[in-house]
């Protein structure tokens, strides 16, 4: 049958069956009308179907999820940065001890917000890092619905404010698809950020599915946050009083850069003067007498990558000690700014029947540089070098000026009382997580410890049950999967219910571990290494919760069981294939680099062309320049000598490139970490149509110290200007701030323009090429 004869069947088809099919509708619509139709309105009688309501005392529903918090930060959990309000919901709520995250950014928040495994939906890494296979490419499935889509089914009205991150690359653009944003997965309304982090005074931030710019900001990130979540739920309450509410508050602190107002880091002037050794033991003592930790627990000894406190310099404790006050003041005025809207709530007379449930980090603390960092010019010097510039910049640390990250001695210790760091999600180092839940109407009793294993999976189940909420056999034409976590509700009221999350596998950058009844196999795998070389460890949780003692040699039969548990969950849930594609080594432009041009929205087109009047881009979801050679031909008409402002910018005053008019001279400022290398025309750009060209020619297989290639300033073809430059040049404006064209919002590149410094003659188009 020839395309022609089908096409003429199916028209026929069609033409016949759609008085059949039309009258079908009019009748399903007739048979669900419940008034009179007459042939006048006397005649007739109105009918509206009645609003469906959420369950009955359906609670607000509030999700607190910090960012880079391990088990030591908060004083709710012994810790010594200061939470009053985070205590205030603890002591009057449950701590849960034995709570885990998936030991990242990413994964974790893709499994909270749909209850499953975060390979099982698609989000086993970084989604600026995915790959082609199920397990790993970032897109969320619709057969396995968030948290916000089920409540939404329940008639909640639902919020998304803060970090989200669990977007897919090339689809972070105002163009869309926007199904997989927030709002396209359950939120009513998202006001936040799209990657792992932003800055804390100069964010790139969305509202909806739109580009939000708040500069001129003095106005902090957490800040703003509360100020929207407080206007979302003001909104809600006053339109829809009846309907609940379901807020998800991920904020960006404590992730680096660690900025806050001096006034919060002020607050802890020499509190931490004693070191990092001393705050583990403190810590350490601190939490057994809360209960958080066994009374016979044993603290494990300090990282061997870790100096003791006692063997540094002056120098060295004085800027390692204003890294922590930084650090703690962070987490405290974090906690300030929740407790705004908690207070509001408590205004609005929502308080009694608001569940909270509140996460101190969505990973352990982070793997900090050893002296820590401010900018990344110091963080390439040798460590001498660093200090000293650290130290002369102490006034800096913590600014907008600054982009700080604490050493990782005191990472280490805000992680007390166990081993390792974020991203290594075979350690309770990485994965052990404080969680807090409030309910005054709930009938817990105030103050009480559960200890109970708990997962992030396992949230989207509690709050089901606690609300009464049911799930939906199909979301949008959509046949559900099963959720995959496990309710936390038969603990709330059961201090000594038995474990009902019996079994759980952790798998990220190929380093893996499972748990199954108290019993942990895990692996430290070493990027780079084959997976065949990885050595099992083995633990006894019930008896060593924070693995001291590897038992693997003692109990190999135990190690093989659970490696093939781990096996069987990891065919299950799209482990496989294992990866340590975190990062590439050198300066690939491809798909295994941290974003790189194959993730974006223009995938492997050498071309790109973008106009004036476009939103700003972030630097992972625009044009990359990673490390490969290209040119940015601007097409511009100069009406006068007056004429100025900037062409492209990506980036910050921590790293980016910017091209602009000065002067009526072609600029082009290129900066490395915060050192900023400019080159500038010896020749005026002519009043009338110019092209402007800037030329980086770029040599990855050069050696360390020798000249990597070169970048010229082109007007109208001719050469205006040229330098050398170094092998460290050849990424730019990786992760740090935005892309402009016409203007340069948000952080400067260059130190000889002030934001936005937007262009006054008429820019055409931008043309990037790739060689």
């Amino acid at each position: 049958m020839n395309k022609k004869t089908v096409l003429s069947v199916v028209l026929g088809w069609f033409v016949m069956s759609y008085p059949t099919l039309l009258k079908a509708q009019v009748e399903n619509a007739q048979s669900e009308f419940k008034g009179i139709i007459g042939k006048t309105i006397e005649e007739s009688r109105e009918y509206f179907p009645e609003k469906k309501k959420a369950p009955a005392g359906a609670p607000n529903i509030i999700v607190l999820l910090i960012d880079d918090a391990g088990y030591g930060t908060s004083s709710a959990f012994g810790g010594l940065m200061q939470t009053p309000v985070l205590d205030s919901l603890a002591n009057n709520g449950l701590r849960y001890t034995n709570f885990h995250s998936t030991g990242v950014c990413s994964p974790t928040r893709a499994a909270l917000l749909t209850g499953r495994n975060h390979h099982s939906v698609h989000m086993g890494t970084l989604n600026y890092s995915s790959l082609g296979f199920p397990g790993y490419d970032a897109r969320m499935p619709a057969d396995k619905a968030t948290i916000a889509e089920i409540l939404r089914e329940n008639q909640y009205n639902t919020f998304a404010v803060g970090k989200y991150h669990v977007a897919p690359l090339d689809e972070i653009t105002v163009n869309g698809p926007f199904d997989r944003w927030a709002v396209g997965r359950g939120f009513d309304h998202f006001y936040g950020f799209q990657l792992g982090h932003t800055d804390q005074y100069h964010p790139n931030l969305y509202e909806d599915t739109r580009v939000v710019d708040v500069e001129p900001n003095k106005t902090h990130l957490t800040t703003l946050l509360a100020n929207k979540a407080i206007s979302y739920i003001a909104n809600q309450k006053s339109i829809a009083p009846e309907k609940p509410f379901f807020l998800y508050f991920a904020t960006g602190a404590i992730h680096s850069p660690h900025q806050v107002d001096k006034k919060w880091s002020d607050l802890y002037k020499g509190k931490f003067d004693k070191g990092w050794d001393v705050y583990r033991e403190e810590v350490f003592a601190r939490q057994k007498k809360l209960g958080v930790i066994p009374p016979d627990a044993i603290l494990p000894d300090r990282d061997t990558s870790v100096k003791a406190w006692n063997s540094l310099t002056p120098k060295q404790k004085k800027v390692y000690s204003r890294f922590m006050e930084i650090y703690a003041g962070f987490l405290t005025h974090t906690d300030y700014e929740f407790g705004r809207i908690l207070k509001y709530v408590r205004e609005i007379g929502q308080d009694r029947n608001t569940l909270v449930l509140a996460i101190v980090g969505d990973n352990g603390s982070s793997h900090g540089p050893r002296n820590g960092s401010f900018n990344g010019y110091i963080s390439s010097l040798g460590e001498e070098e660093q200090v000293e510039e650290l130290y002369k910049n102490l006034d800096k640390m913590g600014t907008e000026h600054s982009f700080s990250d604490a050493p990782a001695g005191w990472t280490q210790a805000t992680n007390t009382p166990f081993r390792l760091w974020k991203a290594d999600p075979n350690s309770e180092g990485g994965t052990h997580q404080p969680l807090i839940v409030y309910y005054p109407n709930g009938g817990y009793e105030k103050g009480g410890v559960r200890n109970q294993y708990g997962h992030v999976i396992d949230i989207a189940p509690t709050i089901y049950e606690i609300a009464g909420a049911q799930i939906p056999e199909a979301i949008k034409g959509v046949k559900q999967a099963p959720i995959e976590g496990t309710s936390l509700a038969y603990s709330l009221k059961k201090a000594d219910a038995p474990n009902r999350h019996t079994v759980q596998y952790y798998e990220l950058f190929g380093k893996r571990a499972i748990v199954k009844d108290g019993w942990k196999a895990s692996v430290f795998h070493r990027p780079g290494t084959g997976f065949k070389e990885d050595v099992w460890e083995l633990y006894n949780l019930n008896e060593d919760f924070n693995e001291r003692i590897d038992l693997a040699k003692k109990h190999p039969e135990k190690v093989e069981e659970l490696k093939k548990v781990f096996d069987e969950e990891a065919r299950k849930y799209n482990v496989y294939p294992l990866h340590d594609r975190l990062f590439a080594s050198g300066f690939a432009a491809g798909s295994n680099r941290i974003g790189g041009r194959k993730r974006g929205p223009w995938g492997d087109r050498r071309e790109i062309v973008l106009y004036p009047g476009i939103d700003q881009f972030l630097t992972l979801t625009g044009p990359q320049f990673q490390g490969e050679s290209f040119t940015i031909t601007a097409d511009v008409d100069i009406t006068s000598k007056q004429d100025e402002g900037v062409l492209f910018s990506t980036g910050s005053e921590f790293d980016g490139l910017s091209l602009f008019v000065k002067d009526n001279k072609l600029y082009s400022a290129h900066n490395t970490g915060g050192i900023v290398r400019h080159l500038e025309s010896a020749s005026a750009i002519p009043v009338g149509k110019n092209k402007l060209r800037f030329d980086f020619q770029f040599d990855k297989e050069a050696k360390p110290g020798a000249p990597a290639g070169r970048e010229a300033l082109y007007i109208n073809g001719a050469k205006a200007a040229e330098r050398e430059i170094s092998l460290r040049e050849g990424v730019i404006g990786l992760y740090k701030d935005g892309i402009d064209v016409g203007a340069d919002r948000n952080s400067p590149v260059s130190n000889k323009y002030q934001s936005p410094f937007t262009f006054k003659g008429i820019l055409h188009k931008i043309v990037i090429e790739y060689k």
